[in-house]
């Protein structure tokens, strides 16, 4: 079962992955490449002593939560026998790179995308343990399909002018109650009852 802390543990899970794989082979060579997982303020400043971004970095931006509607229907089904919500989730991130120059740039979001296809689903001990997962759970990473116009859109409500980024999906991320609520047993049905005339 997945409490409330499931998203911003899968969040930290995928930045936790990517320094990994950056550490295991940097994208640009004798630098110290960093993810970061973002809030839209974030993207105010870049570099500098307060600055979360601090190139060369990745940013990991979650843009969108969504309830994922294949799985939805069935979930309920599930809650409606074990008396548990159950919410299967669909979080979009952004991820975008930020560099000296377009070259290093476009080497950091190849290596991200080589690290994301070769574990493109986190399970295990690739999740957090904040999440409260059980051994089973598993989250696939997509690359996503959406526009390039989609994405303009989105930077246009972001406090920072459209950059190159590559749209992920991670699906799916099961929110469940924190109690479960059982429906009673039923021991007796009686059907056809006819009310009796009245005298």
């Amino acid at each position: 079962m997945a409490g409330f802390e499931c998203i911003a543990s899968l969040g930290k899970s995928l930045e936790r992955l990517l320094n990994a794989g950056f550490q295991q082979l940097s994208p640009i060579d004798g630098q110290n490449v960093k993810a970061v997982l973002v809030r839209t303020e974030d993207l105010e400043t870049i570099g500098g002593g307060a600055a979360v971004i601090n190139p060369p970095a990745l940013s990991l931006y979650l843009y969108r939560v969504d309830f994922n509607k294949t799985t939805r229907a069935g979930w309920s089904g599930v809650g409606s026998m074990d008396g548990r919500a159950h919410l299967p989730l669909d979080l979009h991130f952004l991820l975008t790179p930020w560099a000296g120059d377009a070259e290093n740039e476009l080497k950091v979001i190849g290596r991200a995308m080589q690290i994301l296809e070769t574990y493109p689903s986190l399970t295990g001990p690739l999740l957090g343990s904040s999440g409260g997962w059980l051994p089973g759970d598993s989250v696939q990473l997509v690359l996503e399909e959406i526009t390039t116009e989609a994405v303009m859109r989105t930077f246009d409500s972001l406090p920072h002018d459209y950059k190159l980024s590559i749209p992920y999906v991670a699906r799916i991320v099961r929110l469940d109650a924190l109690e479960a609520f059982p429906l009673p047993d039923v021991h007796e049905a009686v059907l056809g009852l006819v009310p009796a005339p009245a005298p």
